[in-house]
């Protein structure tokens, strides 16, 4: 089924004045005009599909006229509608369960809905644009559970909790004591990361597998002033960090499990504003290959662009096709001339970007660029590598949208051009030969394609104008009739995975399997045919721990701002701490035996330590507070542990209370003042070896009313 939605905006009103929704049910061979299904004076706005069970179809109405919904279970061929009390900005559906959708409102507010948008609940007011998200860790539990960024009356952003069915103040939980900036919310995976503004600097934390915060540790001489997460998955993340100095790079740092303790991997990835201001890194994963990642880095004005295989640990350059496109002889040494490739991804989903893969086609990798000293915005041509960017070839001198079929047994290519067009080209064999087709008799201006999702079908649908005047023009391409069987098992052939022929790759020998180039067969659904042994620990299979730098030798050796005894201060007596060897696993990494034992941080006994660095603050970071209202203490200790200590906190007002064990993550020391004035706080934390004082003068106003 292929559903088309489309409007007439008329721009001597600005505005749309008629829409249309259109069904096909034959892969796009004949469309039916729904229109009086929808009722034929009503003006649709936006076309959802729950992303769980595509037989379930969401239309919106124009929020000009109406605010409505009309619901399909049937693939969109009958509707129901459904008046709305708020309009709809954006919707977000559950990644498991398909009847469960948040819906965010133009006025801020977050509504949650069990029965597919056909009754709706108010959760929470205030909530930040795109801050909102549904818990999904690993193991699934809580599901039901909404994670959202929202205001409080006087302005600040919190982080807040609460099950999709009941958010009431009684009922939802702040995992991050205190307040975080404006849209810093981000929940990934295991991961949750706020940031919190302080003096001047942000400050980063993480929560892992939704454990207590902690703040994120970057090398002391990092003075951060940007972070933007890229991935977490395999249980890391990888984070760009724009340093003070920087305006249009990032570095690229990688973390351990809990996202706390982070490494350099590359320095000076160039960066550039979107179109709606947000922040492009010029950092592109490729798709189907774990760890695999291409970047562009500013090296004294260049951009040239990287490749790793592991992610993060090593970089080299793109070796240079040998020819051109007329077969004549590319001279390009390394590393003096190499490949260079744009990395922006499309934000359209009926155009490409500039570079493209696929999980269904691990290893192909079509982009365009240049070949030279450095990434030209100006000299563009289009690039192939069929075996994971180790070689590539040149197939075309224009920029061309290519799209993946069956799992990339085809691929198709049609040029990016203003002018209108009628031919595309095929290859069958990974980039290897293009022939030309003509797909209309009548030249068009191509506005974009139609693949089917899941490249798994033969069959697209290109769509444009025959001139700047007419309707829409819907020409459906089906490459069926090119393949007269299924492909067999004899028809491929093992291809192992491999980095300038080093085939042990984050610690294992992977082999895919590939069509043979001459053999002409369907490959159908993707079987995701791989098979992984792994290879034994070496030197290679390992990152520089936190706090230590590869020497030239190879050797990871302390930092110069790194002290690596001061681990074991940052522990309590009668616990254990990991004593680092310099170096740390690449996390996903799956090498055994040979120097893992030697490499792994082995486990020792803490040694006590005297209470250092107490602060003593209150929760909302202010120096003044209300007669006669609580004001919440927040005690912090820099070395030592507040849970084996004796901590006194005499408030200044004549009354004092000692704890012994008290968790610094807890809600803090709650106190109300009964008076007017500047009252001096007072905190001391002692343990068998010492102790240590802080001071706070707070001042308490009053509410009257003369």
């Amino acid at each position: 089924v292929i559903l088309i939605l489309t409007k007439l905006y008329d721009y001597n009103l600005g505005s749309i004045t008629e829409s249309s929704l259109w069904r096909s049910t034959d892969y796009g061979t004949t469309y039916e005009k729904l229109n009086d299904k929808v009722g034929l004076k009503t003006i649709l706005s936006y076309l959802y599909v729950c992303p769980t069970n595509k037989r379930k179809i969401m239309l919106l109405t124009d929020p000009e006229l109406e605010s409505s919904l009309l619901i399909s279970s049937d693939e969109g061929a009958t509707y129901q509608k459904y008046r709305l009390n708020f309009y709809i900005h954006s919707l977000l559906f559950h990644p498991k369960k398909e009847d469960w959708i948040l819906a965010y409102s133009q006025d801020q507010k977050l509504f949650s809905s069990v029965e597919f948008g056909r009754r709706w609940l108010l959760l929470h007011e205030g909530v930040a644009p795109n801050r909102f998200y549904w818990s999904m860790m690993g193991s699934g539990r809580e599901p039901d559970l909404v994670h959202l960024e929202a205001k409080t009356v006087d302005g600040h952003a919190q982080y807040i909790t609460c099950k999709m069915q009941n958010c009431s103040e009684a009922t939802r939980s702040k995992p991050f004591p205190g307040y975080i900036d404006h849209n810093s919310l981000i929940v990934q995976d295991d991961y949750v990361f706020v940031q919190f503004t302080s003096g001047g600097r942000p400050h980063y934390y993480v929560s892992y597998r939704r454990n207590a915060f902690t703040l994120m540790k970057l090398p002391k001489y990092s003075l951060p002033k940007d972070m933007h997460v890229i991935s977490t998955d395999e249980n890391q993340v990888f984070a760009a960090v724009q340093e003070w100095n920087q305006n249009d790079t990032y570095n690229l740092y990688i973390s351990d499990t809990r996202g706390v303790y982070f490494t350099l991997a590359l320095e000076n990835v160039k960066s550039s504003q979107g179109l709606e201001g947000n922040v492009m890194i010029d950092l592109y994963e490729v798709a189907g290959i774990k760890g695999m990642f291409l970047a562009n880095k500013k090296i004294d004005n260049q951009v040239k662009t990287f490749i790793t295989y592991n992610k993060g640990r090593d970089w080299t350059l793109l070796q240079a096709p040998d020819t051109d496109l007329r077969g004549n002889p590319i001279h390009c040494l390394l590393p003096y001339c190499s490949l260079h490739l744009h990395l922006k991804v499309s934000e359209n989903p009926y155009t490409s970007g500039n570079i493209a893969s696929r999980d269904t086609a691990p290893s192909i990798i079509v982009a365009s660029g240049n070949v030279g000293s450095e990434l030209s915005e100006s000299d563009i041509s289009m690039f192939v590598s069929s075996d994971a960017g180790n070689t590539w070839r040149q197939i075309f001198e224009e920029e061309h949208s290519v799209l993946y079929l069956d799992q990339g047994g085809v691929l198709v290519a049609m040029k990016h051009t203003s002018l209108p067009i009628r031919h595309l080209w095929l290859s069958f064999d990974e980039g290897g030969s293009w022939s030309k087709y003509s797909f209309t008799s009548l030249p068009l201006f191509v506005d974009g394609v139609l693949g089917e999702p899941g490249e798994e079908t033969l069959i697209m649908t290109v769509f444009g104008h025959f001139s700047h005047r007419s309707e829409w023009q819907l020409v459906k391409v089906d490459y069926k009739s090119i393949f007269d069987r299924r492909c067999a098992e004899e028809d491929y052939r093992p291809w192992q995975l491999h980095s300038q022929g080093e085939a042990c790759i984050m610690g294992a020998k992977r082999i895919y399997k590939k069509r043979k180039s001459e053999k002409k067969c369907m490959q159908g659904k993707y079987a995701g045919a791989m098979t992984s042994r792994p290879c034994v620990c070496t030197e290679a299979d390992f990152d520089c721990d936190y706090g230590y730098e590869r020497h030239s030798n190879g050797q990871c050796l302390p930092a110069f701002w790194y002290n690596p005894s001061s681990l074991s201060k940052d522990c309590s007596l009668g616990q254990s701490y990991l004593n680092s060897t310099g170096y740390r696993k690449v996390v996903s990494n799956n090498c055994t035996d040979g120097v893992r034992e030697q490499y792994t941080a082995k486990p020792q006994q803490c040694p006590g330590k005297a209470p250092q660095g107490l602060r003593i603050i209150t929760s909302d970071g202010k120096l003044t507070a209300e007669q006669g209202h609580n004001v919440t203490f927040l005690v912090q200790l820099e070395e030592g542990d507040l849970q084996r200590s004796l901590i006194q906190v005499d408030f200044g007002d004549g009354i004092a209370v000692s704890y012994a064990n008290l968790s610094s993550t807890e809600d803090g020391i709650k106190h109300i003042y009964q008076n007017v004035g500047i009252f001096r706080v007072t905190v001391l934390v002692e343990n068998s070896l010492g102790s240590d004082n802080a001071v706070l003068y707070l001042h308490v106003t009053c509410m009257c009313v003369h």
